[in-house]
């Protein structure tokens, strides 16, 4: 199976990344970013691209592929509702336009977040743009699933790319057990997030699009 994987570099991305190389089914890793790994392996392959809202130049090393994680998102703090959206919607869509050009059998996971408006008309901007998103996604010709974790956990060494999560996920690290025990429904890992990812693309497509904490942690665990 070859996998298209979007944010390998995030703390999400580490964790799907991870589950890929170690599942025996996956034959290709394709990580499209801006920047190397800095890691390598047999099946991973890193394709750098500078513009997300135009990944028509690498169509070709995105073609064939059976699956697409999408992984790559920012937080809404500090940026301009432009800025949100172009990130959020517009770079997401063009991934699928390309993933999905031509192969409708594709299973394209999206991360999105627990709190993710699907009506559009609420009052939190950035719910309402994931919401459009989803939204958009699952209207193409394609497998959609959307992900709506909660409180993710790294487990195995991932680290978040923006200082201050990394501060919060520092102090706060010794709460995970305790979360799991008092809300499990809303905590999950990056290890579920990756394992149970890899779980849709072998369903027949019957079940929900839309996968909230407790049901990514059941398929990944």
């Amino acid at each position: 199976m070859k996998v298209v994987l979007f944010g390998a570099s995030g703390m999400v991305g580490q964790g799907v990344l991870r589950a890929c190389l170690e599942d025996p089914e996956i034959t290709e890793v394709v990580a499209v970013g801006r920047r190397p790994l800095g890691r390598s392996a047999p099946k991973l392959r890193e394709v750098r691209h500078a513009d997300f809202s135009d990944l028509t130049p690498i169509a070709g090393e995105l073609s064939g592929a059976d699956a697409c994680f999408y992984c790559l998102g920012v937080s809404s703090v500090g940026l301009s509702h432009e800025a949100y959206e172009k990130i959020t919607y517009d770079y997401t869509l063009e991934a699928a336009r390309v993933v999905a050009a031509d192969n409708p059998h594709v299973t394209f996971v999206y991360v999105s977040g627990e709190g993710t408006d699907s009506t559009e008309q609420g009052r939190v901007f950035w719910a309402r743009v994931k919401g459009r998103t989803e939204n958009a996604l699952m209207a193409m010709d394609m497998r959609t699933y959307a992900f709506r974790p909660g409180w993710i956990q790294p487990v195995h060494g991932e680290t978040s790319a923006t200082r201050w999560y990394r501060l919060a996920y520092r102090f706060t690290s010794w709460l995970y057990p305790l979360l799991r025990r008092v809300t499990p429904r809303y905590v999950t890992s990056t290890e579920h997030l990756g394992r149970a990812m890899i779980a849709v693309t072998r369903l027949d497509g019957s079940g929900p699009q839309v996968l909230r904490t407790d049901q990514i942690t059941r398929l990944g665990g």
